[in-house]
């Protein structure tokens, strides 16, 4: 047999071993799209990830499995009584890099735990969102909210992740690296919000320190406006940081589409920064992703990324292309296996490759 037989055959067998390990993923923006909902609706947090409600516990145990397994006793709700709701996840993996030299290593990479408490019905709600391992404690999102007008406006006060762009899983993502705002820097905040029919808005007033302990008297600003459709919607972000040591202007559009088995996400962010002793950067970054549902309990993610450091020059765009396969055999546990390679367009350091094997158990 020919080496490029040999080579044709091993990619074959990537791809069927793909295939075989495809799955929906959990607190992805995709499942909102393809079930045609707000992710305010599915998690505790109005702007999505974390804790899931009643509705998305639901969704999480009958509908994202392969299998739903009969405990015989009533299915998970995350809810401890009428006030005190609970959950968690945990994402172990086996990965492979050529970054540097080719190296491989299991890893912890995070085991979350929350915790929600309706204090007035419909009206407060404390809200706690930890990071218990590896290592040492970290507290991602702690904030308490209260509800008005009918349950239209909300408020909420404390830390949390900024509404800004799609709140993916995977924040390194271009475009959660190049506005600074993912769910890795949340920051000391105050948001106002509104929901009604199919408008969403999030107007928000930050330290604009990712989390850090506030320098200076500069504030972060961030909006969001999405128009949500049951088979599509929209979005628009806006952000500015006016902290003394770098000033930055953001912009993101993004959307979602559901093309029968298909669900697409779109991104595209534009960031001027302005150092205090540096000159001027102009960074673009760009998104687009398939999730293909190939069987029950199975999805096949596609995903395309453009970053581009320095809008001012030419010739130094990178990409990166993933292919990542998911399956839920039985509700509460993810396998997921993917592939990555990433290439730039200026003087190269050597490609780099990365594959990975996930167990994520969740609750």
């Amino acid at each position: 047999m020919s080496a490029n037989h040999r080579r044709a055959l091993r990619v074959f067998a990537y791809a069927l071993t793909l295939l075989f390990f495809s799955l929906r993923v959990q607190a992805e923006p995709y499942i909102a799209v393809q079930q045609g909902m707000a992710c305010g609706q599915c998690h505790f947090n109005p702007t999505g990830s974390g804790l899931r409600t009643a509705v998305g516990n639901a969704i999480a145990q009958g509908v994202l499995p392969a299998h739903h397994v009969d405990t015989g006793i009533s299915a998970w709700t995350g809810a401890i009584n009428s006030f005190v709701a609970a959950g968690g996840d945990l994402r172990a993996d086996a990965n492979w890099s050529n970054a540097t030299a080719a190296r491989s290593a299991f890893s912890l990479e995070q085991l979350r735990a929350y915790l929600g408490v309706t204090v007035v019905p419909d009206r407060v709600l404390l809200y706690i969102d930890e990071q218990v391992a590896p290592d040492t404690p970290v507290n991602h999102e702690a904030w308490a909210m209260y509800r008005f007008g009918a349950g239209q406006w909300y408020v909420r006060a404390g830390r949390m992740v900024l509404p800004f762009g799609l709140r993916l899983q995977d924040q390194q993502a271009y475009i959660r690296q190049v506005s600074g705002i993912n769910m890795d820097t949340p920051d000391s905040a105050m948001e106002l919000g509104y929901r009604r029919g199919s408008w969403d808005a999030q107007f928000a007033v930050s330290n604009g320190a990712a989390g850090g302990s506030e320098g200076d008297s500069g504030k972060q600003f961030t909006a969001q406006l999405v128009r949500l459709m049951e088979r599509w919607r929209v979005g628009v972000g806006l952000n500015r940081n006016d902290s003394a040591g770098q000033e930055s202007r953001a912009t993101s559009v993004f959307a979602g589409l559901r093309t029968g088995p298909l669900a697409w996400l779109a991104e595209a962010d534009l960031v001027e920064v302005l150092p205090g002793t540096a000159n001027e950067q102009r960074v673009g970054a760009a998104l687009l992703e398939a999730n293909w549902r190939v069987v029950p309990g199975g999805n096949l993610k596609f995903t395309a990324e453009w970053l581009d450091p320095d809008r001012r020059r030419s010739a130094d765009l990178r990409t990166r292309y993933s292919v990542v396969g998911e399956y839920t055999p039985i509700q509460s546990l993810q396998l997921r296996l993917g592939l990555r390679s990433q290439s730039d367009a200026g003087p190269r350091q050597g490609d780099l490759h990365q594959g990975f094997f996930q167990l994520h158990a969740y609750f």
